[in-house]
């Protein structure tokens, strides 16, 4: 890999997290992912026998549903992770992104306030820069959900790791 190539995380931007609160990020991903020279996209699916289920009660984004396909078109090479859990950073993502020789990655999508702010926290803490792209992140619980995570994530990574497009 080329020294300088940037990565570029979408957190979970699946049909069923849209809602009016989240309808303009799909378009603004479209467009943003072709900026980057590599590409992450997670897709979260709830199994049966989930925490998700048992504990908050919650029974949408069944793996092969409607709402467990992407809200847009990815890229050609852009890499799907499927998920069963809020974040994406494990030891084989990781391992990834070591190959690659990437130490900043640059992270969208939707939940700011679960999944998104998930992964930066796991990527800071595992010595990669995570840079959140905050207007091309929403949470489906509204914008006051959105606003409280990225004030949380300036005290958990780092305001400077808050960036407006």
């Amino acid at each position: 890999m080329k020294k300088g190539n940037k990565c570029l995380l979408i957190v979970d931007v699946q049909n069923g997290f849209i809602n009016k609160n989240t309808k303009h990020i799909p378009p603004l991903i479209e467009q943003i992912q072709y900026k980057y020279d590599i590409v992450f996209i997670t897709k979260f699916f709830n199994r049966k026998g989930s925490f998700y289920r048992k504990l908050i009660g919650w029974d949408k984004l069944t793996k092969n549903s409607k709402e467990f396909d992407l809200a847009f078109t990815p890229r050609k090479d852009a890499i799907i992770i499927e998920k069963d859990i809020y974040t994406c950073i494990n030891n084989l993502f990781l391992s990834s992104l070591s190959e690659k020789n990437i130490k900043q990655v640059f992270i969208c999508g939707i939940d700011t306030d679960i999944c998104v702010t998930k992964c930066a926290v796991d990527l800071f803490e595992n010595s990669i820069v995570p840079i959140v792209i905050q207007d091309y992140c929403a949470s489906n619980a509204g914008s006051e959900a959105h606003i409280n995570a990225i004030k949380t994530l300036k005290r958990f990574i780092g305001a400077k790791q808050i960036i407006k497009s």
